[in-house]
C-alpha cells in the first residue's frame, strides 16, 4: 500500500538567477497536519507560472520517495528534504512506471485522478541546482505526475493511498511521458494515450498532432512539442538566383522574381513561406541577411520575393536603390510553417500592408486549382496608393466560384473610389469581419503590422466565428517565452557587452544581427538572450524543443543532446553551438 509520507506547500517568491528575476513557486517546505486540498491546489501553495504549471488537471504534483533515493546515488548528494523535487506529496510507492494516467486514489477526505507526467521546466533545476534536470528526469523515465481533485477534503502525512479505479488503456506515466519527450512515437501507442478520458487537455493536443503528423507523412521534428514545424529545406545553406524582374505593386512594395541562372526549374515552395536573402551593403561590409515573403504563384519556375521600403531599412532601401535585372543574390531554400493547409471548408486570408505577401501566394494556389471553397480576402491598407496587388488579388478571385472580398482603407485619398476600390473606411476589426457574415469554422491565417497582429488573432480564437486553426506569421522578430522571467525590459537587439567573440559569425535573421560566437556562453540561446534577441525557451535541456529555431545555414554542435531531435533544417538553440558561421531565423 502507497504511503503519503510528506505534505508539501510553498508561495511564490522571486528567485534571483543569470542575472534575471525568476518568479516561481518550485520551493515547497514540508508541513505538519491536516491540509486542506481544493481543486485548485493544497492550502498554502501556489505557482507562480499558470501558464505551465497549476491549474484544475495540474493541481497536486507527486513524486516518490524511491527516485529521491535514485537521484541521491545518481548525483553523489545527501542533502534533500522532503519537496526538493517541487512536489505537493511526496509519496512511498507509486512509481512512474505503474502508476497508470486515469488511476484513482483516495487519500484522507480527498479523492484524484492522475492526469499527466509533470512538465519539463527549467525551474526544478533552479531548484536542485542542476541544470540538466529537465532532461534527466525525462531520459530517467522518473517524472513523477500530477493529480486532479475529484473530490475536495483534508490529507495529511502518514495517511495511505487507496486506489479505488484503474485508468482504462493500461498506459503507465513512463509510458505516457516517453511517447512525448522521446523518440519513437508510435502510432497505436499515441491513438490508446488519446483514448484515455482522464489525460489532461494539454497531454491531449500534444499527442494528438504527433498522430496527425504520422498521419500526414511528414517525417522529422516533433509535432506535439514544436507544432510549427517547417518541411524540410530544398537544399542547405545558400545558392545563386539571378534577378528576372523587378516590379513595383505600390508607392512602398515592390517585388523581384528570381530564377535559377540557368534557367531550370526551382523546388517549388509551399505558398505562404519565405526566402532568405545576403544582401550587399554599402562600402562593400559584410552582407546584410534579410527574410521576404514570398508572393507569386506555385511551381518551380521562379521565386517572386514582395519586399516593403521601409522609411531607414538599410537591406530594402539597397536592393531597391541598386538592385537591377541580372544581377544575383544569394539565396537560402523557400522556408516557415505559415503554410495553406488542404482542407474542404471555409478559408479566410486576413492581411493588412506588406502583410498581403504570404496570403497572396496562397491565394495564387487556390486559383490554380479551381478551388471550390468558400475565399474570404480580407485587406486593409491606408490608402490605394499603399495597396499592392489590387487587381492581381481582384483577377484571382475571380477565377473562384466562391469567393468574396472585402477591402478597407483607413485613410481614402480622394481619387479613392468606395465600392470599386475599397468597400469600408477604417481598419480590420473583429466586428467588421462579423458583420460581413465571415463563416464560422474557417481555416483563417492573418498577417499583417503588430497591432493586427496583437488583437484580431486573439480576438478571432474566442470569438463565435470559432475559426477552426488562426495561423498567424509575423514579420521580423516573433514574441519571446520566458517562463517565469520578470521585470525583463524589451531593449533593442545589439550586440553582446565585453570583448567581441572570435568564433563563427551567428546570424539572427530576423533581428538583423550578425555577432561572432564566444565560448564564455553555453549555448546559442545564452548568446542570444546576451544581445536580447527575442527567444522561446523552456526546459533549456533539449527537451521541450519550445527554443527549436530555423538554421538557415550552417551546423551545430549539441551539449547535451536533444532527447528527440529536432525537424531538419531546425536547431535547438538551447543546447547547441555554432560548429562554423550560423544563420538562424530569430
Amino acid at each position: 500500500m502507497a504511503r503519503l509520507v510528506s505534505v508539501n506547500v510553498g508561495l511564490p517568491q522571486d528567485i534571483a538567477w543569470q542575472g534575471k528575476t525568476v518568479h516561481t513557486g518550485v520551493w515547497k517546505y514540508a508541513v505538519t497536519g491536516p491540509r486542506m486540498v481544493r481543486r485548485l491546489n493544497v492550502e498554502g501553495d501556489g505557482q507562480g507560472d499558470l501558464a505551465g504549471h497549476g491549474g484544475e488537471y495540474r493541481a497536486v504534483l507527486v513524486y516518490q520517495l524511491d527516485s529521491y533515493r535514485h537521484w541521491q546515488e545518481y548525483l553523489g548528494r545527501d542533502d534533500f528534504a522532503y519537496g526538493q523535487f517541487g512536489e505537493n506529496f511526496t509519496v512511498d510507492g507509486l512509481p512512474d512506471d505503474e502508476v497508470r494516467i486515469g488511476d484513482r486514489f483516495e487519500v484522507g477526505e480527498a479523492l484524484f485522478e492522475v492526469t499527466q507526467p509533470r512538465v519539463t521546466c527549467y525551474r526544478v533545476g533552479l531548484r536542485m541546482g542542476e541544470p540538466q534536470m529537465a532532461a534527466l528526469l525525462v531520459s530517467h523515465r522518473r517524472p513523477g505526475f500530477y493529480l486532479k481533485v475529484l473530490v475536495e477534503g483534508k490529507v495529511e502525512a502518514g495517511q495511505e493511498l487507496v486506489k479505488v479505479a484503474s485508468g482504462p488503456e493500461e498506459m503507465t506515466v513512463a509510458d505516457i511521458d516517453a511517447l512525448l519527450y522521446l523518440p519513437g512515437h508510435s502510432r497505436p501507442q499515441l491513438a490508446r494515450a488519446l483514448r484515455i478520458p482522464a489525460l489532461s487537455p494539454g497531454w491531449r493536443t500534444s499527442l494528438q498532432a504527433l498522430l496527425d503528423q504520422d498521419a500526414s507523412g511528414a517525417t522529422g521534428g516533433n509535432a506535439g512539442l514544436a507544432p510549427a514545424v517547417s518541411p524540410p529545406p530544398a537544399w542547405t545553406g545558400f545558392r545563386p538566383l539571378r534577378v528576372k524582374r523587378i516590379e513595383a505593386e505600390s508607392t512602398s512594395v515592390f517585388s523581384v522574381t528570381l530564377a535559377a541562372p540557368d534557367g531550370g526549374p526551382h523546388p517549388a515552395a509551399l505558398p505562404g513561406q519565405f526566402l532568405t536573402v545576403r544582401v550587399p551593403s554599402e562600402g562593400g561590409g559584410p552582407s546584410l541577411i534579410r527574410s521576404y515573403s514570398l508572393s507569386g504563384p506555385p511551381g518551380g519556375g521562379e521565386y517572386r520575393l514582395s519586399i516593403k521600403q521601409e522609411p531607414h531599412g538599410v537591406a530594402s532601401g539597397y536592393l531597391r536603390a541598386h538592385l537591377r535585372t541580372g544581377d544575383v543574390l544569394e539565396c537560402a531554400a523557400p522556408r516557415g510553417a505559415f503554410t495553406l493547409v488542404p482542407g474542404d471548408g471555409p478559408v479566410a486570408l486576413i492581411s493588412a500592408g506588406i502583410g498581403a505577401t504570404p496570403v497572396m501566394a496562397m491565394l495564387y494556389a487556390l486559383a490554380a486549382e479551381r478551388s471550390p471553397r468558400e475565399v474570404w480576402w480580407l485587406y486593409g491598407a491606408r490608402d490605394g496608393t499603399e495597396h499592392p496587388f489590387a487587381d492581381e488579388s481582384r483577377d484571382l478571385l475571380d477565377r473562384l466560384a466562391n469567393a468574396h472580398r472585402h477591402v478597407c482603407y483607413s485613410r481614402p485619398a480622394p481619387g479613392d473610389r468606395q465600392g470599386v476600390d475599397y468597400h469600408s473606411k477604417g481598419r480590420l476589426s473583429l466586428d467588421l469581419l462579423c458583420g460581413l457574415g465571415l463563416p464560422r469554422g474557417a481555416d483563417t491565417y492573418v498577417c499583417g503590422p503588430p497591432a493586427l497582429m496583437r488583437d484580431l488573432p486573439v480576438a478571432l480564437a474566442a470569438s463565435a466565428l470559432a475559426p477552426s486553426h488562426v495561423r498567424t506569421e509575423i514579420f521580423g522578430a516573433g514574441p519571446s517565452l520566458t517562463p517565469g522571467v520578470t521585470g525583463a525590459a524589451v531593449t533593442p537587439v545589439h550586440p553582446p557587452a565585453g570583448p567581441p567573440g572570435d568564433g563563427p559569425a551567428v546570424s539572427f535573421a530576423r533581428s538583423g544581427l550578425t555577432v561572432n560566437w564566444s565560448t564564455v556562453y553555453a549555448s546559442l540561446l545564452e548568446l542570444a538572450e546576451a544581445c536580447d534577441v527575442p527567444t522561446r525557451w523552456s526546459c533549456r535541456t533539449g527537451v521541450c524543443h519550445n527554443c527549436e529555431s530555423g538554421l538557415l545555414a550552417g551546423s551545430v554542435d549539441y551539449s547535451p543532446q536533444p532527447l528527440d531531435a529536432p525537424a531538419e533544417g531546425d536547431a535547438l538553440i538551447c543546447c547547441s553551438r555554432p560548429r562554423e558561421d550560423v544563420i538562424l531565423d530569430l
